[in-house]
Parts: C-alpha cells; structure tokens; sequence
C-alpha cells in the first residue's frame, strides 16, 4: 500500500509538472480545439448547460459532457487557451496513476511503472493531454469501461491469483457507468467499441456465453441510465432532434471522408507506428509469439488488449473521414503492450533484437530528421515558394518567423537519447535505459513543443487569429469567406446571434450588401479573395501570410 501511494502520487505529480505548464503558450488550433472551446464560452454566455451551441445556435454533433468541463476552467481561469486546455491536463493527470495502479494489481509495481511510463513517455499519448480535444477523457471512459468488464468477467467465471474483493454486479454497474460517461462525452462510438471487443472474445471463446443475456443486458442499462442523464433530458425538453441529427452526423462520418478529411487505407498504422514512438515499437514485438505469463487472468488481459486495439484500428480504417485522434483510444493497448514487452525483456525472456533496434532507430530517426532540418527550411522559407503552386501556401511562407538554429536542439537530443538508450541497455541498466528513454522522450516533446509549435502556427493561422483577437473589444459583425474556420467565433468574442456569420450563405449577403447598424469584418484567402475585391461594398484593411482582410462601412 505505501508503494501503491507513493508511486500513484508520484505518477501525478509527474504529469502536472509536464502537461500543465504553457497550456496557453500558443493559440488554439483551427478546427477541433476553437471549435470546442466555443462551444464551451457559450455555455457561459448564454447559461445554457444542456444544449450545445456553436454561433449561439444548436450544434448536433457533440454532447456537452466536455464541454462542462471545459466551461467550468474558463468560469475559474477565464475565457482562453489555457482554460480550453486545462481539463486534458487534469486528464493526464488522472490516467497515468490509473495506468500505474492497473498494471500493479494485474502483475506488479514494476509492471504498473512500465505501463505508467511508457503513456507518460509516447509522443501523441503525452501530447493529447496538453490539446484541448475530447479525446484524452473520451478514452479514459472506454478503457474504465472495458477494463470494470474484465474484472466482472474473471470474478463470475473465477479466476484465480487475482484479488476482486467486490461483487461481480458491481463491477459489471461499473463498466456500464464509465461507458455511459463515454457516450455523454463523444456518443455511442464508446459503447460499439466496446461491445465490439466483447464480440471478437467471444468467438475467441467459441461463442461460449461467458457473460449471459441478463448480465449483458445490465451492463447496457447500467450505460443507458447514466447517458440518459443528459439524452433523456434534451429529447424530453426539445424532442429528438438532437438524437437525428447526431446519428445522421455519425453516418456521415463513416461514410464519407467528411470535411476533406481523406486518407490511404494505412492512415492508422502509420499514425500509431510513428505518433506513439516509443511504445510503438516494442508493442509490435508483443503481437508475435511471446513468453506466456504465469497466471491465467495475465494472459486472458493481454488477449483483450490485443482485441481491443485490432478493433479500433479496423474500425477507424473502414471510417473513410481519416483524422489523427480517432485511433486514440488504441494508445491504451499500445502502450499496455509495450509494457509487456519491456517486463519479458527486463527479465531475460525477450532480448533487444535487431528488428527492435532498426524500429527505434528508423522511427527516431524520422523526428530526429524533422526537427533538425525544419530549421534549416525555416530559415530560407522565401526560397520555397516556388515550390508551392497554391497561393496561399505561398502566403504562409511570408511570415515573419525568426530561426536561429537553436531549433535543432530537440532532435539532437534525441539523437544522444537514442544513443544512450542502447549503451546503458548493454552496459549498464536495462531497467534504467527504459526510464531514460521515455522520460527523455517526454523531455523531447517539450523542446519540440517550445521551439517549434509557435513558429509552426505563425506560419499556419495566427494572422487570422490576431486579426479576430483586434476585433473583440469593437461592436461589430464578423465573417470568414471562402473557408471554415471558427477562430472569428472564439477569438472575435461575439457575445449573442447575429454577431457573426458561420455557414451561412445568407448571413454572408446581408454583410455583403444589406445595410449595416456597425461595421463588418471579412477574413479570406488570397486565392479566394478576388470576388470580395470587385465588391464596391467592401475595402481591403489588410492582407498577412496569405490572408486578406476587408471591411464594410456603416452605410
């Protein structure tokens, strides 16, 4: 129990001091986080906590359980990027204990250390708490869910070793509670992700009912009752339109690659292979023939895992919208199996093979490559342009964007991290090379996130963003042209509908050519900027890194 404190305090710690620090050290990136975030300063504004607005009208595809998270940092910290961020955080937080007391009740310390560390130390798991997507907590639900499930299931059909002091009820109400949690934070996709696990272990079963019909039906009640906290409530107050539109969202989604979100059929792999470095490349060696474990309900977790991950990598792959975070919920098993590798290899049964060693190089090698050569191109970005055959992209490579070199940094750190990865592996410690590399891995994201994600966004978005942010203290409307974006709507601060126009063609004309009670301000790109040009209603205030900006006057 002492170790059980001191390491789960210890894990938290840990991720306070690395996931709070410079929330707000950048602006919001378009589209997810300035979307959310509003809808979340909504809340605010219009003291509306059941229903979710984007433009100060209802927004069908997210319920609001997120949001209220996020609502409540900004009532404490103020409306921002810190605030929008702050909830993610807290998230880490809370998962990296979590993943620290889990593997310790399912093998031991070291193994909870393992799991703990290889999350905190993967490059998209640790960046994820530091956004301020859903997903960190989205996934934290599922896992919750999923894992209270295995504990009913090794309760009911009795396996041994393992300590489950309460009711097998109990912990089957648990997995229905975290996976209702998980359909009020992002929707059903929690629940079919989980009964779709179940669904590959049982035909891995033989299709023998390890967990009978009524069982299953609690388990789903369980989920239903704590979803209907909120669905129950806006279908009685505002019928089902929520509920349609939201499906219909969905079927979207999965249908189409919506939003220009497209991608190859390999989207995933290569996002887990590359953004989860690290843990990625020991978990590979996990899918293949390894060391079983010497209790039953170790193997029968590791199975699980295995199910799990190959569910949500396949499922998201047949999803046509490809979008990085919708294989997050993989980080789980990844980093689970990771773990497992590392504790045979630290116990002799698995050796640091040649395939392990090329796979950290050649992914290493990858960012190492990125983050020493970005600041090279950065520094003779003019010669890039002509390049770019798209205006905008040209425009993007005017910004003013100071590099000295010292952006290198990161990447040479990590090139002497790696580098002492294998001779303390070798010759020192095997135990201390892992918390090297991962803790020096976390160190890595945090150079790369300082020198580079700012000078990265004053390429990509900030003349837009300042150019809404001037606006905020001025009683005015507000628009985007030609492209979607939501930085007018967070960074303009409308404060009630009509303030500013979002997908609406119509809105759009009235600041075109209706007459005015106060000035309007037009954002758009330079390739879509000729139509607003010809406009004799409008005159051009300014254009900035591929962006032009109009106004009209009152007239």
């Amino acid at each position: 129990m002492q170790d059980t404190n001191k390491y789960s305090l210890g894990f938290a710690l840990l991720g306070a001091l690395f996931f709070i620090p410079f929330l707000g050290g950048v602006h919001l990136f378009d589209w997810d986080e300035v979307n959310f975030a509003e809808i979340s300063r909504e809340m605010l504004i219009l003291k509306d906590f059941t229903r979710v607005h984007v433009n100060f009208e209802p927004f069908f595809q997210k319920p609001p359980f997120f949001f209220w998270l996020q609502a409540g940092a900004m009532a404490i910290f103020g409306i921002g990027d810190f605030a929008a961020r702050f909830p993610n955080a807290v998230c880490g937080i809370i998962t990296l204990p979590l993943l620290f007391r889990m593997g310790q009740r399912l093998k031991d310390t070291r193994f909870g250390i393992l799991w703990a560390g290889a999350y905190f130390g993967s490059i998209l798991p640790f960046l994820y708490f530091k956004s301020g997507i859903i997903d960190p907590w989205f996934n934290l639900f599922i896992f919750l869910g999923l894992y209270y499930f295995i504990l009913f299931h090794w309760k009911k059909n009795q396996y041994s070793n393992i300590v489950l002091d309460k009711r097998m009820w109990w912990y089957l109400f648990l997995g229905g509670f975290w996976i209702g949690m998980g359909i009020l934070t992002k929707g059903q996709v929690a629940y079919l992700v989980a009964v779709l696990t179940m669904g590959v272990y049982w035909v891995y079963q033989r299709f023998r009912f390890y967990v009978n019909v009524p069982q299953f039906l609690f388990f789903t009640l369980s989920a239903t009752i704590v979803s209907l906290i909120w669905y129950g409530v806006e279908t009685l107050q505002n019928g089902p339109k929520f509920i349609y539109e939201f499906n219909k969202y969905q079927y979207r989604l999965f249908s189409t690659p919506d939003a220009g979100h497209a991608g190859f059929p390999g989207y995933h792999f290569v996002v887990l292979l590359v953004g989860c470095f690290p843990a990625s490349i020991f978990a590979i060696r996990s899918f293949f023939r390894m060391p079983e474990d010497p209790l039953p309900y170790q193997n029968d977790f590791r199975r699980w895992m295995k199910y799990l991950f190959w569910v949500v990598l396949i499922l998201f792959t047949i999803v046509q919208s490809k979008i990085v975070h919708y294989s997050s919920m993989c980080y789980f098993p990844l980093t689970y199996l990771a773990a497992h590798t590392i504790d045979k290899m630290l116990d002799g049964q698995v050796r640091l093979s040649r395939w392990i060693s090329f796979g950290l190089w050649f992914v290493g090698g990858l960012f190492i490559f990125a983050t020493v050569a970005l600041p090279f191109i950065g520094m003779n970005a003019e010669a890039l342009k002509p390049l770019f055959n798209d205006p905008f992209a040209q425009g993007n490579l005017e910004a003013d964007v100071r590099w000295t070199g010292l952006e290198a940094i990161p990447g040479l750190f990590l090139l002497g991290l790696l580098g002492y990865f294998f001779i303390t592996y070798r010759q020192v410690s095997k135990a201390r090379s892992f918390a090297v590399l991962f803790g020096g891995t976390a160190v890595f994201v945090m150079l790369t996130l300082g020198f580079f994600i700012g000078r990265i966004e004053a390429y990509s978005q900030r003349a837009a963003i300042e150019f809404f942010a001037e606006k905020a203290e001025e009683d005015c409307h507000l628009a985007a042209f030609g492209y979607k974006t939501y930085a007018h709507l967070f960074y303009g601060r409308p404060q009630g509908p009509g303030e500013a126009c979002f997908k609406d063609t119509a809105c759009m004309n009235r600041l075109f050519f209706d007459p005015l009670d106060k000035p309007a301000y037009i954002s758009t790109k330079v390739h879509k900027a000729k139509p607003l040009e010809e406009m004799e209603t409008l005159e051009e205030v300014g254009r900035k890194n591929g962006f032009v900006f109009f106004r009209r006057k009152v007239r």
